[in-house]
């Protein structure tokens, strides 16, 4: 087994290190997140970093890299208050890897790649249309990280939208039946396989298949 210590990977090239240390943490729920500004220019963006943070309240985090270039994203979020999380079917994978690109604030991410915005219910924030898990968010806080200045933004699950279907008996989603994608690194898309599931853990007891 190879060892690599700190003081080896410090001394990679940046680009080569990003790439490695962002793989490292296996794989992430893969989303864009929907924005609009104050004068109605729409963004989209792909993220990795979505987090449970809990269910009562039903709130979820994103991390969000330093302002050291323009972030449409969390500056839209701050001024508006509210955006949309959609994960990302099979389909539009191509698409939502290039909403990655820094395009200009007046060139809208959806037009772009040819992805059709969606408004549910009065939202303001717009969805992207063809996923079939999303849901609207409202903001809650922002908490700078100091040791590398990433920002956590964490908001307040608003209205779901998903396939019937894709909701088991007891709660549980199915995100493979959506063809839902996860992400390793910053490039590496992935289909989920069939979920095994087992019943929760107690002491002294053996682990339980449930599905």
């Amino acid at each position: 087994m190879r060892e690599i210590t700190s003081e080896e990977f410090q001394n990679w090239e940046h680009r080569y290190r990003t790439c490695f240390i962002n793989s490292l943490g296996g794989f992430k729920a893969l989303c864009l997140v929907g924005t609009v500004n104050e004068n109605g220019h729409t963004n989209l963006a792909p993220f990795n970093s979505l987090i449970h943070i809990g269910a009562h309240p039903a709130l979820m985090g994103l991390l969000f890299r330093p302002d050291s270039v323009e972030r449409h994203t969390l500056t839209n979020i701050r001024n508006s208050k509210v955006y949309s999380i959609n994960l990302v079917p099979n389909h539009i994978m191509a698409q939502a890897h290039q909403c990655a690109a820094r395009y200009d604030v007046h060139t809208s991410e959806f037009t772009a790649n040819q992805l059709e915005p969606e408004y549910l219910n009065g939202f303001k924030a717009p969805f992207v249309k063809a996923s079939k898990i999303k849901w609207s968010m409202v903001f809650e806080s922002e908490t700078e990280i100091p040791i590398n200045g990433t920002s956590l933004v964490i908001g307040r699950v608003q209205t779901i939208y998903l396939p019937e279907n894709s909701i088991h008996a007891d709660g549980f989603v199915n995100l493979q039946d959506a063809e839902t994608l996860c992400v390793s690194g910053l490039d590496a898309y992935h289909l989920c396989h069939p979920p095994v599931r087992f019943a929760y853990a107690k002491p002294h007891s053996v682990a339980q298949h449930i599905l």
